[in-house]
């Protein structure tokens, strides 16, 4: 009979428990699956790569070219563009998740997840009231599970809509209305152009310092070019060259109110994981005056904000780039391996496993580049593990039956 028809209170899992079903969680399933290890992903919401299904706008496409964003064991189809679009990612990580047979567990949040001493096992517990037990624990929630929601003087008094760029799908519904974007990353940028090319009117919040750097140069990845420079030239001399090319390409962006780090923009980025925005045509209108840059908001009133530079201005829509952050303090219980922040307190390139049966892929600060690398190393590694672990069992008289994910998968 069919275990979950009988809705059992516990299972053990033979094979490693793996949360979230990210692009992260399903390359460590795909490349568990070629090794013949069986895993288990619990997800909380109904599909895979749900940030990029439910959460992203419409004219989102990858910042990298395409050959930095593949997993692990499948490249993207060739006829694809050199930065796919939302939608193409998502058909091909549905497509990736139908080639290795992975099949989530959907509408699964998980309240807690605990490792017992004394078992030596990791305990899972759901909010439908399951609990799933296995030696093995792999947190592929990532850097951006949750929106981030800045506490600002005065917004709940706002008149007009406030909507996290989570929420955001298109600039259609903001046709010649004034909008007050805050926050000056990729989002914050590539949302004030949609807004742009939709007829609105955006005010761009730019309070923290950014870099700015042409996505080509001369039609190659600019990306690209830094990470083969970097393989002969130092860091800080790369992050002088994309300082130079940027100043030829894009001009003094000071003198536009996107001011830059002190720091180079690839070093900044692998000590703090903050992204150098990438220029797809955002200079272009903020120097038409098409978007116009702000300082940092003040305050907001019923009607608009009050600027740090004593401004006051009239918006009819607010729109919060102000990204997203890690949840797993929230859920992860009696272990010392995450910070405050949710982040591996061990940086890259050793920050993919802990102790006990811990692992942990999508925290490298390095996007799906560095999920290709960990996803390979946590399974090597779950994989020995595995195969000592299945040797014993099967010459255990005592041992405990297992139930495989095969039959999870199948309900």
């Amino acid at each position: 009979m069919d275990p979950f028809k009988q809705k059992p209170k516990s299972l053990f899992i033979h094979g490693p428990i793996i949360v979230g079903a990210g692009p992260s969680g399903i390359a460590v399933a795909a490349c568990l699956s070629e090794q013949g290890v069986p895993s288990l992903i619990l997800e909380r919401s109904d599909c895979i790569a749900s940030l990029w299904q439910n959460r992203t706008y419409d004219r989102l496409k990858l910042h990298l070219p395409k050959h930095f964003c593949e997993l692990p064991l499948m490249s993207f189809p060739q006829d694809f563009p050199m930065y796919p679009t939302k939608h193409q990612f998502i058909s091909y990580m549905e497509s990736y998740a139908d080639q290795f047979g992975i099949r989530p567990r959907f509408n699964q949040t998980v309240v807690t997840a605990e490792f017992d001493p004394s078992s030596e096992i990791w305990n899972v517990k759901t909010l439908d009231g399951f609990q799933y037990s296995s030696p093995w624990l792999v947190v592929a929630t990532g850097e951006n599970a949750e929106p981030v929601i800045p506490k600002i003087h005065g917004m709940e008094h706002f008149h007009g809509p406030v909507v996290h760029t989570c929420d955001y799908k298109s600039g259609s519904q903001y046709k010649n209305k004034k909008v007050l974007v805050i926050g000056c990353g990729n989002s914050g940028m590539e949302v004030s152009l949609d807004l742009c090319r939709h007829n609105a009117l955006p005010h761009l919040v730019a309070r923290n310092t950014v870099h700015m750097l042409p996505r080509d140069i001369f039609g190659f990845s600019t990306f690209g070019v830094a990470m083969t420079l970097n393989k002969w030239l130092p860091l800080k001399l790369v992050d002088k060259f994309l300082l130079l090319v940027s100043s030829f390409f894009l001009g003094n962006t000071n003198h536009y109110g996107i001011k830059r780090p002190k720091t180079g923009p690839i070093e900044l980025k692998l000590a703090t994981g903050k992204t150098p925005v990438l220029d797809v045509g955002q200079i272009a209108q903020i120097k038409s005056g098409n978007i116009k840059v702000m300082e940092g908001v003040k305050e907001i009133t019923r009607n608009g904000a009050k600027f740090m530079d004593g401004q006051e201005k009239e918006f009819e829509a607010i729109i919060l780039a102000t990204g997203y952050k890690s949840n797993v303090p929230s859920w992860l219980k009696g272990s010392d391996f995450f910070t405050k922040d949710g982040m591996p307190k061990t940086p890259f390139p050793h920050g993919w496993k802990g102790e006990q049966g811990l692992y942990t892929v999508g925290f490298t600060r390095r996007g799906l580049h560095g999920t290709y690398f960990d996803a390979i190393k946590i399974s090597e590694d779950i994989t020995s593990q595995w195969k000592t672990v299945k040797s014993k069992s099967c010459s255990d008289s005592h041992i405990i039956n297992l139930i495989s994910t095969t039959t999870l998968n199948n309900v």
